[in-house]
């Protein structure tokens, strides 16, 4: 174990700026972490702040000797706090927090120890998404040799990871600094590439990120398209510097074209966007579009992105709020048709499909191959071709601890079955059993309370349904209750005896 004098095992580096009380949470995280404080550093970087965050921060470093506070002129974006904060750490990692996220209890410790016992240059921790997307696939399973050829890292571009520091140093790995977007990218999609070693550690809920609901962050507010696509292609330009035309590429470039230009102009996202701003960001993804994404690209995105990139490319703005207006009523619903409990598993028996609004999500027969039906006229049959990823749908049962946020798959065997509907039309339905072994799941970590839902996955949808399923452990290991659903008359006793009772006794039953 490192002594005072030596080198800590992890900095965790934290730009902040008139956090207030969003900071709260991680330095309550911070400071009840299962690694020892003599065995980690915080290095905040108080990037000019006007509001108390500064005098919190050095009431902070006074009391707690492993927290240092950097004050620095204001830049305006967390990219010069987090390389002032690479220049004075003092760890052999670094991890790159915000100030209003928030970390697992034993989160430093499974990270440093994965480091260590792989000899990882790059570590990715499990991140649990609270008014944020996670890379879901990614956290599946641990990957312990992960490249961007063998697993879907490329998914996750967010700065919150472990590095080597010695990695960064000897590459000159620094974010872009200025007001800019994308800096992330740039730095995280380099280290991918240079990377010895880089594992997935998918078994613990290591970093909680969180969206303010007041927006509060220097980032959340709407992008500059001219801006944003010139940094878009500086993301481009790394992909291209280290792979050559081909699959490797075109899976690569599609992460971008998928989450930064399509789901902008589509569904919920693009009706609540001003009109005119919606016209330049389309503007500027045609020209990426056509500049920079090789055929394989777009061929490779499910049939709805795959429309949504050819209405872009096309011009036809006015066609993709129309589609929009139809994928905003897009969603899942499902149904858990059997739960059987046997001391600490539970099997479920669930079925599914999509749909939009009342109607189904349906496809048309087009000799052997299916096409999805769209609101849009005069799009090309190939592009609503659906026959291969009908096939390749998937459903999901998802256990998610309702104290948390935490969310772990259950593994699911299923089958997807075309229904036909009225006008000759056919819908996907699909059915699926899954054994939850409560004694397994979170390695047995499982004191809560946790809902099940239904993920499906089918087209270009990913969409949750809830099972009104859920069950209560009392510590973890313990057998698990079924908990009545909240409409249930059962459940509205139990709540109405509950308000007559003293706030003394509520305390302890909910203990």
């Amino acid at each position: 174990m490192p002594t005072s004098t030596e080198a800590p095992r992890i900095s965790v580096v934290v730009p902040a700026y008139n956090s207030g009380p969003h900071i709260e949470k991680l330095v309550s995280s911070l400071l009840g972490q299962s690694m020892p404080a003599d065995e980690f550093e915080v290095v905040f970087v108080d990037d000019g702040s006007t509001d108390s965050t500064g005098p919190r921060l050095d009431e902070l470093a006074a009391a707690h000797p492993h927290i240092r506070v950097l004050h620095t002129p204001n830049s305006g974006w967390p990219s010069r706090p987090r390389n002032l904060g690479v220049q004075h750490a003092r760890g052999e990692y670094v991890f790159f927090a915000d100030d209003d996220d928030w970390f697992g209890e034993e989160a430093l410790e499974r990270l440093y120890a994965c480091a260590a016992e792989h000899d990882a240059d790059v570590v990715v921790g499990r991140m649990a998404g609270h008014g944020r997307s996670v890379p879901r696939e990614l956290f599946r399973r641990n990957r312990f040799d992960a490249t961007l050829a063998n697993s879907p890292l490329i998914d996750s571009l967010t700065s919150h990871k472990l590095f080597r520091r010695s990695f960064l140093n000897e590459h000159e790995l620094r974010f872009p600094e200025g007001k800019r977007r994308l800096e992330d990218h740039v730095l995280v999609v380099r280290a991918y590439f240079l990377s010895r070693r880089t594992c997935v550690l998918a078994d613990y809920v290591c970093y909680h990120h969180q969206r303010r609901t007041d927006a509060g962050n220097v980032t959340a507010e709407r992008l500059d398209p001219a801006g944003y696509f010139v940094n878009l292609r500086e993301a481009l330009d790394i992909v291209d510097a280290h792979t050559g035309p081909g699959e490797l590429r075109d899976r690569l470039h599609r992460r971008w074209l998928r989450n930064e230009i399509v789901a902008r102009l589509r569904g919920k996202r693009l009706l609540k966007a001003p009109p005119e701003w919606v016209e330049l960001v389309a503007g500027e993804a045609q020209r990426v579009i056509r500049e920079r994404f090789a055929p394989g690209v777009a061929a490779g995105l499910p049939p709805v992105q795959r429309v949504v990139t050819w209405l872009t490319e096309q011009g036809r703005t006015a066609d993709l709020r129309q589609l929009a207006g139809w994928e905003a009523a897009v969603r899942a619903t499902a149904t858990a048709d059997r739960v059987r409990r046997n001391s600490a598993t539970v099997t479920v028996t669930f079925s599914g499909g999509l749909r939009s609004g009342e109607q189904p999500v349906t496809f048309a027969a087009d000799g052997d191959r299916r096409l999805l039906s769209l609101p849009v006229a005069d799009v090309p049959a190939e592009l609503r071709d659906s026959t291969e990823r009908l096939t390749q749908s998937k459903l999901d049962l998802i256990a998610r601890r309702r104290e948390t946020g935490e969310e772990f798959f259950v593994p699911v065997e299923g089958t997807v079955e075309l229904v036909p509907v009225e006008g000759g039309q056919l819908r996907a339905v699909l059915r699926g059993t899954a054994r939850l072994d409560f004694g397994a799941l979170n390695r047995g970590r499982t004191k809560g309370t946790w809902d099940l839902k239904a993920r499906i996955t089918s087209c270009g949808w990913a969409e949750d349904a809830g099972l009104s399923l859920a069950f209560r452990c009392a510590a973890d290991g313990a057998r698990p209750v079924r908990l009545p659903h909240p409409k249930s008359l059962r459940s509205r006793l139990r709540r109405a005896v509950a308000r007559r009772l003293p706030e003394s006794v509520r305390r302890q039953l909910r203990r």
